[in-house]
């Protein structure tokens, strides 16, 4: 089966007309995109869009072959002029199977928002999914053959994946396309990575597919630290690498504090953030985390396990500090990170980067500044991935 794609923007294409964002301003060439619409074996139109069949010339491609055009929108979407020799638009029901005389097999998947999804089989069996933006599907069965390749609202609705990937439909060797794309995201690197997070990818307007070919799906890095100042987003970047996928352990180092209202804030409105799909655990015991099989883990954050750590072993003290505490805690020290380096599971973990600011006045407080130094770079030796956020954005150090 081949897929043209004629666009892969959002409904209003990118950049938006008479938008003045940043985003928008940087959508030029390759980077710009029509409303998203799919052109299969020439026979399905999948969103009638406007200047479709000027996107098909573009692409080398024609309508004239076209055998159904069907819309996906919770509405009809913008007045489109329908080209000469193309049917009506229409839409299949909810549940319902349309068979092409081509060969292909249209069914019109449930959504949890308004709107309709199509999985499309082709002639030799090749699976299609194709989302509208917003939208995720509803009512899964609990489990599922995976598709070939799947176009859908990445950015907008990652939780879409999470769905498909918690029954098997979308499994590792799905291509997994991103579709819809708005300005909420810059386009060009900040995009890719964002999207290979997700396991997921862009291509330009115009390109044409074979849906079933072997493709390089990007793979998702196993293990990611996420380093950042006080308020520098670090953990929404955090998050936002695992909220494509189910079943996450949200590991919180911090405990409750009880009677602190501050960080009661703080612990709620992470919490918020979080898809309910998630699961929480309140402890500084990584260890056997790590050590264990399971669905990933995102430890937040490295630098109050260090607190815990420093704790326990009396480093705040400086005659314990001399006596044991140091060896102690460089022991713990290595016990987490040689579980890190041998862990089968997927691992975003959190710390904050201090050794950039003011030098503390105590002696206990620069102390804690080098061992979170220490504790940070051979943490970061272990992983895939490591980011630095500054101002939201996030910065690649390694991956």
């Amino acid at each position: 089966m081949e897929l043209t794609l004629l666009g892969t923007g959002a409904p209003a294409g990118l950049p938006r007309p008479d938008c003045p964002c940043a985003a928008c301003a940087a959508a030029l060439g390759p980077d710009a995109r029509a409303a998203t619409a799919l052109l299969l074996d020439g026979a399905l139109l999948l969103d009638l869009t406007p200047g479709a069949a000027f996107a098909a010339a573009r692409a080398g491609r024609s309508l004239t072959g076209v055998r159904q055009v069907l819309l996906s929108h919770p509405h009809d979407g913008p007045a489109v002029e329908v080209p000469a020799g193309l049917p009506q638009p229409g839409r299949v029901p909810d549940g319902r199977e349309l068979t092409l005389l081509t060969g292909h097999r249209v069914r019109a998947v449930a959504l949890d928002a308004p709107g309709t999804g199509y999985a499309v089989t082709g002639p030799e069996g090749q699976r299609l999914l194709y989302l509208p933006p917003g939208g995720a599907p509803a009512g899964l069965a609990e489990t599922a053959e995976a598709y070939d390749m799947v176009l859908a609202d990445v950015v907008g609705r990652p939780d879409a994946l999470a769905k498909l990937r918690a029954v098997g439909a979308v499994g590792p060797t799905t291509d997994v396309l991103a579709v819809h794309l708005d300005h909420d995201v810059p386009p060009g690197p900040e995009l890719g990575r964002r999207l290979a997070a997700a396991g997921a990818r862009a291509v330009p307007d115009g390109v044409t597919l074979a849906v079933g070919a072997y493709e390089d799906v990007p793979d998702v890095p196993r293990r990611t630290l996420v380093l950042g100042g006080a308020r520098s987003g670090k953990s929404v970047e955090a998050e936002r690498r695992l909220e494509a996928f189910p079943h996450v352990l949200y590991v919180a180092t911090g405990g409750s504090r009880n009677g602190d209202t501050e960080w009661s804030s703080r612990v709620a409105a992470h919490r918020e953030r979080r898809p309910g799909s998630w699961q929480t655990v309140e402890t500084c015991d990584l260890v056997p985390l790590l050590k264990e099989e399971g669905p990933p883990l995102l430890v937040d954050c490295l630098s109050l396990w260090l607190t815990d750590a420093m704790d326990s072993v009396g480093a705040w003290d400086d005659a314990v500090w001399a006596e044991r505490g140091e060896k102690a805690l460089r022991e713990r020290m290595q016990e987490l990170t040689e579980a890190m380096r041998v862990t089968r599971r997927t691992v975003v973990a959190v710390s904050n980067e201090v050794g950039s600011g003011i030098v503390p006045s105590t002696a206990s407080g620069r102390r804690y500044r080098d061992e979170l130094g220490r504790l940070n770079a051979g943490f970061a030796a272990e992983c895939e991935h490591v980011l630095l956020v500054v101002a939201g954005q996030a910065v690649v150090l390694r991956g």
